[in-house]
């Protein structure tokens, strides 16, 4: 196998670590994405090309094209193709050696274990050996990134990860629904209690002082409790918002090797 090529359905921020490893490790990589992505950290995340045409994170750019033949040509000129395709119909045609879904919707949506070699999914909601060849685990703790080959990941438990003390309060979800406004940016300093965005006519508050890491694009609409901001706490970490997070970096090299478990080392 000259080139491995893999499909990543998905192109929100793990996926796009995901996506962002595998190409600097030479693989030719295609993100399926939805018609209207709704990822938070919206600067690290390969799926604003739906949006934006083009989204470039650590000098790797996707690309939003709208066929298998705008496909090839990103492909040639080393981007990655950010292609609208939720059901996956167009794997069968790609004829990937992988595919990973990285949808991270805690649920399968449609990943088959017969839809390339090898299948590859990340966090609950799969079982290894009937969804897919191999699970990573997505729960942060000793076992993030490990490779599962039977069996299925951790449950969500629905609390994000602890940073600088802080766990639910970071994240914000929608109190209402509508369309929603946004009042501050990505990497935006927010005090305790600041309105960030306002979903119809309902103020959006934040539960502790810190950085907007991640938000919603103005504009959309969105559903009641629907995830739509994320609050660091750390005034000094800015920076993060526009660079891969560890999770997502950690999650990324557990999919090379198991790649390279299956291709090239020793399958368990």
């Amino acid at each position: 196998m000259k080139i491995c090529r893999v499909v990543i359905r998905g192109g929100g921020d793990i996926a796009t670590g995901v996506a962002h490893k595998l190409k600097r490790c030479g693989m030719e990589v295609v993100i399926l994405e939805c018609e209207k992505p709704t990822a938070i950290r919206r600067k690290v995340a390969f799926s604003e090309a739906v949006y934006e045409k083009e989204s470039a994170v650590e000098g790797i750019s996707g690309v939003l094209v709208s066929s298998l033949e705008e496909v090839v040509e990103e492909l040639k000129d080393n981007n990655i193709p950010v292609l609208i395709d939720p059901k996956g119909e167009s794997i069968k045609e790609l004829e990937p050696h992988v595919v990973v879904d990285a949808i991270i919707a805690k649920k399968n949506l449609g990943t088959e274990i017969d839809m390339a070699p090898l299948v590859i999914a990340l966090g609950p909601g799969f079982t290894a050996g009937k969804d897919c060849h191999v699970v990573v685990e997505t729960m942060r703790g000793h076992d993030l990134g490990r490779l599962i080959y039977e069996g299925e990941a951790l449950a969500n438990t629905g609390n994000p990860g602890n940073i600088g003390g802080y766990s639910v309060e970071r994240v914000i979800h929608s109190p209402a629904e509508g369309l929603l406004k946004a009042v501050k940016n990505i990497g935006d300093r927010v005090s305790k209690g600041e309105t960030i965005a306002v979903v119809g006519e309902t103020q959006v508050k934040t539960q502790l002082p810190g950085v907007v890491r991640g938000i919603l694009r103005d504009g959309i609409i969105v559903k009641k409790g629907i995830k739509m901001a994320d609050v660091d706490p750390r005034y000094d970490q800015a920076k993060n918002c526009y660079t891969i997070s560890d999770k997502a970096r950690c999650i990324g090299g557990a999919v090379v090797e198991g790649i390279m478990a299956k291709f090239f080392g020793t399958e368990k």
